[in-house]
C-alpha cells in the first residue's frame, strides 16, 4: 500500500507550520479554522512552498528532506492536485484542460490520456465544451480528471465541495467517496463541513495556528474534543448533510 509521510516545520509566507501525518489508501482530512494553515501544508507536499525543517516522503522516497538536501522540483512529484474551485481554463475545452495535466511530450499522447481520464469519470461526453457551460459537479470530476490524467501516485484536494450548490453537494460527495476508495492512493483533502468528513470516512488531522492540535476518526474527535473549534466542528454531525 502506498503510504504519504509528512513531517513539516517551519514558516509557509506569515504562518509557522508544524505538523506530521501519515496518508494511506483511505482520505486523510485536514480540518481547522480559516487561516489555519491547511492550505499551506498541501502547498507543502505539492512543492509550491519549501519548509525550513522536515521531510515529505512517497513510498518512503523524499520529496523533500532538508537535512539530506533533497527538493524535488513540483513537476517530477506526480502528485495531483484539485485546488479550490477547480481553476480550469475558461480559454481550453475541457479535453484541452485535461490534456494540460499530462506530462508527454506529443499532443496525440496527452490527448489520449485525457479522453482516458475523463472516461474513466463518465464525463468523455464532455470533451468539447468549455468550463462555462458545465455544472458545478461537471466542473468538479473534470478537475478531478485533469488531476488524475498525468497518473500521481497521490492526491492532494482544497475543499473540492465548497465551490457546489446545496442541491447538488449530496452526490457530488457520493460520487468522490466511491471514487477515492476505488482510487486507494494517499489522499490529502482539506474541508470545512462534517459531512465531508462522514461520507469520506477517513482520520482527521485537525490544525489550528499551523499546528496539529489533535488527531482521529470522526467519533473519536466527537467523543473527546479538545478545542472550541472541533466541538464547533462535530456539532455539525447533529444537522442534517446537505
Amino acid at each position: 500500500m502506498s503510504m504519504l509521510d509528512v513531517d513539516v516545520r517551519g514558516t509557509a509566507g506569515a504562518l509557522s507550520i508544524d505538523v506530521a501525518f501519515r496518508a494511506g489508501a483511505a482520505p486523510l482530512l485536514l480540518v481547522g479554522p480559516n487561516g489555519a494553515g491547511k492550505t499551506s501544508v498541501l502547498m507543502l507536499i505539492l512543492g509550491a512552498l519549501a519548509p525550513d525543517r522536515g521531510r515529505v516522503s512517497l513510498d518512503g522516497a523524499a520529496l523533500y528532506d532538508r537535512d539530506a538536501r533533497i527538493d524535488v522540483p513540483l513537476e517530477r512529484r506526480r502528485i495531483g492536485f484539485v485546488p479550490q474551485r477547480y481553476a480550469l481554463f475558461p480559454h481550453l475545452d475541457v479535453l484541452g484542460n485535461v490534456a494540460y495535466g499530462v506530462p508527454a511530450p506529443a499532443r496525440a499522447e496527452r490527448d489520449r490520456r485525457a479522453r482516458e481520464a475523463l472516461a474513466e469519470l463518465d464525463v468523455a461526453a464532455l470533451a468539447a465544451r468549455r468550463p462555462a457551460q458545465l455544472s458545478g459537479g461537471e466542473m468538479q470530476r473534470v478537475a478531478l480528471a485533469r488531476a488524475l490524467a498525468g497518473r500521481p501516485r497521490a492526491l492532494l484536494m482544497d475543499e473540492p465541495l465548497a465551490a457546489l450548490d446545496v442541491s447538488v453537494r449530496r452526490d457530488v460527495r457520493r460520487f468522490l467517496a466511491d471514487r477515492l476508495r476505488a482510487l486507494a492512493m494517499p489522499t490529502v483533502l482539506v474541508t470545512h463541513d462534517v459531512a465531508d468528513a462522514e461520507a469520506l470516512d477517513g482520520d482527521l488531522v485537525v490544525i489550528e495556528g499551523g499546528a496539529v492540535v489533535q488527531r482521529g476518526r470522526l467519533a473519536d474527535l466527537a467523543a473527546r474534543p479538545q478545542t472550541d473549534f472541533v466541538r464547533q466542528f462535530v456539532a455539525g454531525r447533529s444537522r442534517p448533510s446537505p
